[in-house]
């Protein structure tokens, strides 16, 4: 099964600015959250730029990779 069908992503802004002009203190919230049972797998609070290209390469791997694969190349690299 494709990773897009058994995660969806989260994507919380603490303002309504684009990341190129969000104040250096805003914290982005990313979360890759599990369809089935609505837990989260993966959890990042980033500044809006780190934030911004972060979500760009978990989209192209939900889309790329099977479930398995998606959260082994992810499992180590996030916030926790």
């Amino acid at each position: 099964m494709r990773a897009n069908r058994a995660f969806r992503l989260v994507v919380a802004r603490e303002g309504l600015e684009p990341a190129f002009l969000a104040d250096r203190d805003r914290l982005d919230r990313i979360e890759v959250v599990s369809i089935d049972d609505e837990e989260i797998v993966l959890y990042w609070e980033l500044p809006p730029k780190d934030a911004a290209k972060l979500v760009r390469e978990l989209r192209e791997d939900l889309v790329a990779l099977d479930a398995h694969q998606f959260v082994d190349a992810w499992l180590g690299r996030d916030g926790d």
